[in-house]
Formats: C-alpha cells, sequence, structure tokens
C-alpha cells in the first residue's frame, strides 16, 4: 500500500486526501498542529486546527484567514480519509493529526510533550500503523527535571533578587513558554511584567480559560516597583534599548538548550533554567510505544539518532526531511523589533524548545 503521507516541496502532503500537515510553503488546504511560526504559516487558503487553537493562530496570523476548528477527538472527513485531532501536550491549541483511509492510520504528531503543564491539554497516546515523530531533543543526554521543581528554582531566584532590589528579567518565547512560565510564578513576590510581544497571547489564554496572575506591561509600572519585578520577554529584547529601563537586573533564558553549557554561554546570562515544551529523550520512547506503531517516521531534530536507535528496537524507521525547527527560532525572534519597542508585532518564532 502507498504511502498515506509524504514529503513534498510545500510539506507533509497526505496523498488520498490532498491536503496538507503544516506546510511550509502556501497551499490551499492546511491542516495545522500549532501556531508556532514553523507549523502555521501565513497564506494558505483554508485552515484547520483543534478549537482551543483556532484564536492562537488568528491573533497570529491574522484575523480574517479562513479557518475551522473541531473539538479534540471529532472526526471529519475528506476526499475519504477520515481526520481527527488529538491532544499533543505542546502549547495551547497544539494537536498531533490521525489519518484514517481503507483501514490504515497514520498520526503525525506536530510536536509534543508528555509531561502535562497547567496551559494546555495533556498529551494524548493515539494508536497507529505509522507514527510521524518529532526529535528536537532526541538524544539520551536530554532529561527533564520535573517542571515543579524549575519554578521552584525560578521564583527562588526571583525572590533573592527582590530582595536585593535587583529586577529579575526571563527571556522566553512569547507564544507558549512565557505562558507556561507565568502559570509557576508565585505572585506574592512582587510584580509580573510582559513585554508587548507577550501581554496580547496571554489574553488569548486567559480566553480560553487558563489561570495566568495578574501582568501588567512595562509602561504601566512605576521605576521603584520595577526593582521588585519579574519580567518575562522575548529573547530578541536582550540587549536592546528596551532593557535599560530596568537598570540593575539580573536576567536569565528559559529553554530545554540551557541543559547546554555552550548555550547557557553563548546566550550570556545570569542563569539558564531548563524547561521545554518538548518531550525529553525517555518522552519520546514513551510517546512512540504507547502508539503501539510498527511503523516510526521521525522528523525535525537527531533524526539519525532515533532512527539507529528505533531500528535496535525492532521497529520499521525512517526519517522525512522537512523544514521544522531550524534557525527559523533565532531569525523569527529578531523579526519581534529591532528596538525591542513596546507593542511589536507577535514574533512567529518557533518555540525554544
Amino acid at each position: 500500500m502507498a504511502d498515506m503521507v509524504v514529503v513534498r516541496k510545500d510539506g507533509l502532503y497526505c496523498v488520498p486526501g490532498g491536503f496538507y500537515i503544516d506546510p511550509w510553503r502556501p497551499v490551499e488546504r492546511a491542516v495545522i498542529t500549532h501556531a508556532h511560526g514553523d507549523h502555521a504559516r501565513a497564506g494558505h487558503g483554508h485552515y484547520l486546527s483543534a478549537a482551543s487553537g483556532v484564536n492562537v493562530l488568528k491573533s497570529r496570523l491574522g484575523q480574517n484567514i479562513r479557518i475551522d476548528g473541531i473539538e479534540y477527538g471529532a472526526r471529519i472527513e475528506h476526499n475519504g480519509v477520515a481526520i481527527s485531532l488529538h491532544p499533543a501536550g505542546h502549547v495551547l491549541g497544539s494537536s498531533q493529526v490521525r489519518l484514517e483511509h481503507k483501514g490504515e492510520v497514520w498520526v503525525a504528531s506536530g510536536d509534543y510533550k508528555v509531561e502535562p503543564d497547567r496551559t494546555c491539554a495533556p498529551f494524548e497516546p493515539v494508536r497507529c500503523d505509522t507514527f510521524i515523530t518529532e526529535s528536537t531533543f532526541g538524544l539520551p543526554i536530554y532529561r527533564w527535571q520535573p517542571e515543579q521543581s524549575i519554578f521552584d528554582d525560578i521564583n527562588a531566584w526571583w525572590r533573592g533578587n527582590a530582595a536585593a532590589g535587583r529586577c529579575s528579567v526571563v527571556f522566553a518565547y512569547s507564544f507558549g513558554k512565557a505562558q507556561r512560565i507565568l502559570s509557576g510564578l508565585d505572585a506574592a513576590i512582587g510584580p509580573i511584567v510582559c513585554h508587548g510581544a507577550v501581554e496580547p497571547l496571554n489574553r488569548v489564554y486567559r480566553a480560553a480559560g487558563v489561570n495566568l496572575p495578574p501582568t501588567v506591561l512595562v509602561t504601566d509600572i512605576d521605576k521603584q516597583a520595577l526593582r521588585s519585578a519579574i519580567v518575562i520577554a522575548p529573547p530578541s529584547v536582550s540587549g536592546s534599548p528596551w532593557m535599560k529601563r530596568f537598570g540593575d537586573y539580573s536576567d536569565s533564558f528559559a529553554s530545554g538548550w540551557m541543559l547546554l553549557r555552550g548555550a547557557r554561554r553563548r546566550r550570556g546570562v545570569d542563569r539558564g533554567f531548563v524547561l521545554s515544551d518538548h518531550a525529553d529523550w525517555p518522552g519520546l520512547m514513551t510517546a512512540i510505544r504507547a502508539t503501539e506503531a510498527p511503523r516510526v517516521i521521525v522528523t525535525h531534530g537527531s533524526i539519525a539518532v532515533m532512527v539507529r536507535w528505533l531500528r535496535q528496537l525492532g521497529l520499521d524507521a525512517s526519517g522525512f526531511d522537512t523544514e521544522y525547527g531550524d534557525d527559523e527560532a533565532e531569525a523569527a525572534a529578531a523579526a519581534d523589533g529591532a528596538d525591542g519597542a513596546e507593542g511589536a508585532n507577535t514574533p512567529l518564532e518557533k518555540t525554544d524548545a
């Protein structure tokens, strides 16, 4: 039987269905797993996403896009292919795409993590014949600590800075990572300030029922209060004139890449918090096993290592060459306004991981 999903120049293409999944060039019909910039591009004729992701996509791609949202687990049919979306646990509205045609089932995972967090629906294993998995952190060295321990570290760092009269700044991607960090902050420590690229997405999360602490823009807080505040800002503002208003501050970066000393050095921040919205190595293996899929196709990340390992486990494993998860994170973050001005357009950055 021919493959249900193949790679074309425009993206992952469902052959019998005649539509794309997270295409990287404009197409007529696109099923979108989530709203990060490497998976959700502008210019498609029609979008389909999880209902909980519709407003996120509109906030990032424009209110006038043609989009339909379906609830997790609901089925629709297109050209004889049954499509359903299932929680990926990555960010608000993130989905795995289940495709069924003539008794065969494929699942395209998009990006995912298996550890639950407070800001999105938890990952749901979906049994299938072929599983398309990401591999952003597809090396055995990547093993995350429970998120609460990271939140405890962030709050302790913030508390210590506030006691010393020093502002705390966390660089985190505007969509997903910023809101996850917000959900774990102890608002009793001090004010919580969000950059203008973060705050619109906070509103989308709150409208979706996600509980986030009160936040303000930097223009809404006096200079004295900033000395005990924590600031959540996109990485693009690091070293920009926007940062000068915080005076003596301590900065940090939140990302799975902070596990690597070299990444921490390159960022040049005071602290690195290892917090990722992608599955670590044990999480990837857990997810793959839970699908019970005999065939696994690996995309974006450590493809060769994971394919070799999965073959040793007796699975039919191979890779897809895609345009996800490259240097777009940095390129898109830079587009967040060179001067880091409040209210700059929300960057269509890749999640940090």
